[in-house]
């Protein structure tokens, strides 16, 4: 298993954190990553996403956890791994703002030999993809 995570935390509320990741159509509006982002279905478990990374071929994944305004993630079967991406928010104390874990899973039987090659690459712009998507909460 190969895991990277990404953490904030920011004053822009749950609510409105929750209302641009449910809002899967228009990732691609904050997602410098991605070209298009297409919600095949309902927002639920069991509905597919279809991606299109910049300057590659789109892939499809499952919406596998969907908690309002708690968690949202999709897994994707690549090449002998699983990829599990999860945004998870969580009400700070003080209950100014939000914690915001953005995570990488890698699971599958070559996840060890494939995981710290494909993972850093894949997670490079978890920092900047953060920014945009609380950018986009907070206007």
């Amino acid at each position: 298993m190969w895991i990277h995570e990404h953490t904030v935390e920011t004053e822009v509320g749950v609510e409105a954190i929750w209302k641009v990741l449910a809002d899967v159509d228009n990732w691609a509006r904050w997602d410098t990553s991605m070209e298009a982002v297409v919600l095949e279905g309902p927002f639920e478990v069991g509905s597919y996403v279809s991606m299109t990374p910049t300057g590659q071929e789109p892939i499809r994944s499952v919406i596998v956890a969907l908690e309002e305004n708690e968690l949202y993630a999709d897994e994707t079967e690549f090449g002998g791994v699983r990829l599990r991406f999860s945004h998870a928010l969580q009400r700070l104390a003080n209950g100014a703002g939000t914690r915001v874990v953005h995570r990488l899973e890698i699971t599958g039987p070559d996840a060890d030999r494939v995981g710290p090659e494909l993972g850093p690459a894949i997670t490079a712009d978890f920092p900047e993809a953060m920014d945009a998507l609380l950018g986009r909460a907070a206007a």
